[in-house]
């Protein structure tokens, strides 16, 4: 096991029994393609991991707010869970640096993308719950999230992420350092879902995905945004 992975098992608190299981968790698809040696990809701890996300933070809502409604409860894990909330958890935790890409998948930016930073982070949970069990999943979960009620208020939920992007890029790099291009395009007429890049100087910085590219383009944003905290706008 290389070093990226002790240093996320840290910060998880956490150390795997299986250390397979979350080397599954960390490869990407594209790794499959270089490495046919390599049985499974996380698609399908991904699929086990949002499963048990949604689980655990429904439990915690519900304990927390006994005076919300369904559906205030409902927005409140939709914030939680969604991808950009997710990919900036990832980073927090070094789970960018862990994952086994293609080289032409790395090239590409691909460690940066949202997409593939909240697909590892449900495999993760996964990977903990096969592990483990649900307790040991449901104590690393909400140890990496920490205070829930300061997470939903430090959360960009309604506010204008590509304004806040172009306002944070253009004293460095000009108008037109700023660009968004659809990267994907699936699922059939009446449910298409787009995957959008956001480029900054021509630099692949975050991806976002959703049932229209303005919703795309806003969690490609948002995950700029989460970027450029830690690298600052002269990215």
């Amino acid at each position: 096991m290389n070093d990226a992975l002790a240093r996320l098992q840290a910060r998880l608190a956490y150390t795997f029994r299986d250390p397979a299981l979350l080397e599954r968790a960390v490869t990407h698809p594209s790794y499959l393609q270089e490495h046919p040696g390599v049985p499974e990809s996380n698609q399908r701890l991904e699929f086990l991991g949002d499963a048990v996300l949604q689980l655990v933070l429904t439990e915690a809502l519900f304990q927390l707010f006994p005076g919300d409604r369904e559906g205030q409860l409902s927005k409140h894990r939709a914030i939680l869970t969604k991808g950009a909330f997710l990919a900036a958890l990832a980073r927090e935790i070094g789970l960018d640096t862990c994952l086994r890409l293609s080289a032409s998948e790395e090239s590409s930016g691909g460690r940066f993308r949202a997409t593939a930073l909240e697909d590892a982070c449900e495999a993760l949970v996964g990977a903990i719950h096969l592990d483990a069990g649900l307790p040991a999943a449901r104590q690393v979960v909400l140890g990496l999230y920490g205070s829930l009620p300061d997470r939903l208020a430090g959360a960009i939920d309604a506010d204008n992420p590509k304004g806040r992007l172009q306002e944070l890029v253009q004293p460095v790099h000009g108008n037109d350092a700023v660009r968004y291009d659809v990267t994907k395009v699936s699922g059939e007429d009446h449910a298409r879902e787009y995957e959008v890049t956001v480029f900054v100087n021509n630099r692949p910085l975050s991806s976002g995905r959703g049932t229209s590219k303005k919703l795309a383009e806003e969690q490609a944003a948002h995950a700029a945004l989460e970027t450029l905290k830690t690298e600052g706008p002269r990215a």
